[in-house]
């Protein structure tokens, strides 16, 4: 099954390092300027999602509970017809994700996607 967000192996390792340290885990992406559009990582339930967010699916990380990942409705309209993959990369954000203390940010990539995955992931 075609899903819409994934992990790097990069990020699935500093993953499990901030799981050790703060427990399980949670993204949420809001598009708001500079670091309000890259995902930001928090400890489960500590951000609050609202009625407008959209659940994008689980990251599975070998060793871990599913750590959800949510994006505001405003943004994922931008970003529907795409699949995402969560990486990390050197430098610091100026959010409040887990990470930043780490000298590392998270970050989207992300590709278009086919025809086919589209029809599976809304076929209607």
């Amino acid at each position: 099954m075609t899903g819409r967000v994934d992990v790097s192996p990069g990020a699935a390792q500093l993953l499990r390092r901030l799981r050790d340290t703060h427990g399980p885990l949670m993204f949420h992406q809001s598009g708001g300027c500079c670091d309000g559009s890259a995902p930001m990582c928090y400890p489960l339930g500590e951000f609050r999602v609202g009625g407008n967010d959209v659940h994008l699916g689980d990251l599975e990380v070998d060793g871990l509970e599913p750590i959800p990942v949510w994006m505001s409705g405003s943004q994922f309209e931008y970003w529907k017809h795409t699949h995402l993959t969560i990486d990390v990369v050197g430098g610091r954000g100026s959010g409040f994700s887990l990470e930043a203390p780490e000298g590392v940010r998270f970050l989207i990539r992300s590709r278009l996607l086919t025809d086919e995955e589209v029809r599976e992931l809304d076929p209607h």
